[in-house]
């Protein structure tokens, strides 16, 4: 028997998020594509900082695919790659407290890409931001559509 995570490509994710001032009008941006089809996600806040916009960017790509999926998700957002990657489940074992016991910032958010995340098969990648990488870019443009917003 075959499950929906087999029958449909893995499908590659940029995510990126920009603020211009920090807090100030944000936005986040996505880029995705599984080797045939690609899709553009993009949207802003008012008042934001640019953690919130970089958080929003894998949410909102977590929450296009209806059913579990294999996805990469590349960001050049270090705090959301060693978020996701590192220090998740030590904050789960703390009830959402850092190791010196302050809560987690962003905890909501944190918490809805948590649960987004286990509903799929994630992998997470850090790529340096602003170095050409063509996902990236895209990414950073999109984000900056949703400031624009």
């Amino acid at each position: 028997m075959t499950t929906n995570m087999t029958e449909k490509p893995p499908v590659t994710i940029y995510t990126d998020g920009a603020c211009k001032g920090n807090p100030g009008p944000g936005g986040w941006g996505v880029y995705m594509h599984n080797g045939t089809k690609a899709k553009e996600l993009w949207g802003g806040e008012a008042a934001t900082t640019n953690n919130r916009m970089e958080l929003m960017a894998a949410i909102k790509a977590l929450e296009f695919f209806p059913t579990r999926r294999r996805l990469t998700i590349h960001s050049d957002s270090k705090l959301l790659i060693s978020g996701m990657t590192e220090w998740l489940p030590g904050w789960v074992a703390r009830g959402w407290k850092k190791a010196k016991g302050d809560t987690v910032e962003n905890l909501a958010l944190w918490q809805r890409l948590y649960t987004l995340a286990a509903q799929h098969d994630v992998s997470w990648r850090w790529v340096k931001g602003h170095a050409g990488d063509p996902g990236n870019e895209r990414a950073d443009t999109l984000a900056n559509l949703g400031v624009a917003r």
